[in-house]
């Protein structure tokens, strides 16, 4: 299959996260993604009401990210970072799980959390995508947790948070593809720098990717075929 280069923009979350992002940096994130016509702009919920009077008259969602990126706030907490986000203008979450707990075998306590912030998103007729940072879980945890946000109700799995020691591999996401089947979405993100890594990603299965090189990637598959 070959991609053009506006259905290859339409994989990606066009990303700004750094602690740093100044609103000067936030406004240039939204202008690449005009040009791009990116799938959504992720940012912190600071800058969410920004974003979304920034996309206005587009389709790009304002998408932001929820206990990140340790995962470990209270449920509560998340559910009320998850309402507010929507309120300021959020049209897909990203939260994290509660990475400790997973690792403790206390299943009910990451499925508890993904439910309630799953059901705050989907009362508000939002998208849930979760964070489950593979980067610091075993295949079995992996595993685990993608089987568990799948039965939490969510709407995608996702890699990573990017902020960990590593991003997306493609081996996590043919595994988390194992673990949730054919048809469920994952979301791959951090480290992808290139067309290479972006299509990789593609081919092992994920069908959205959070990427902060964006521009770059796209502008490399306008000099060549993106093709996976």
């Amino acid at each position: 299959m070959t991609l053009t280069v506006a259905q290859l923009a339409k994989y990606m979350d066009h990303t700004m996260l750094k602690p740093e992002a100044t609103s000067a940096m936030i406004d240039k994130t939204i202008a690449e993604a005009r040009e791009y016509n990116t799938a959504s702009v992720c940012i912190n919920p600071y800058w969410v009401a920004r974003v979304h009077k920034g996309l206005e008259g587009t389709d790009i969602a304002t998408c932001t990210v929820i206990g990140f990126p340790l995962g470990a706030s209270t449920t509560a907490t998340k559910v009320f970072e998850t309402n507010e986000a929507i309120d300021n203008g959020a049209d897909e979450i990203d939260m994290v799980i509660n990475i400790g707990e997973l690792k403790s075998n206390n299943d009910e306590a990451v499925l508890t959390d993904i439910k309630a912030v799953a059901e705050a998103t989907h009362d508000k007729g939002k998208l849930l995508k979760v964070i489950i940072e593979n980067a610091l879980l075993t295949d079995e945890e992996k595993r685990r947790a993608s089987e568990l946000t799948v039965k939490g109700g969510a709407d995608f799995v996702k890699t990573s948070t990017g902020f960990s020691t590593s991003g997306a591999k493609a081996e996590d996401v043919r595994l988390m593809r194992e673990a949730v089947g054919p048809d469920f979405k994952i979301k791959a993100a951090g480290g992808m720098h290139s067309l290479k890594d972006t299509l990789a990603m593609i081919d092992a299965g994920a069908n959205r990717l959070g990427v902060s090189a964006s521009v770059a990637i796209l502008e490399e598959a306008k000099a060549q075929p993106a093709t996976v």
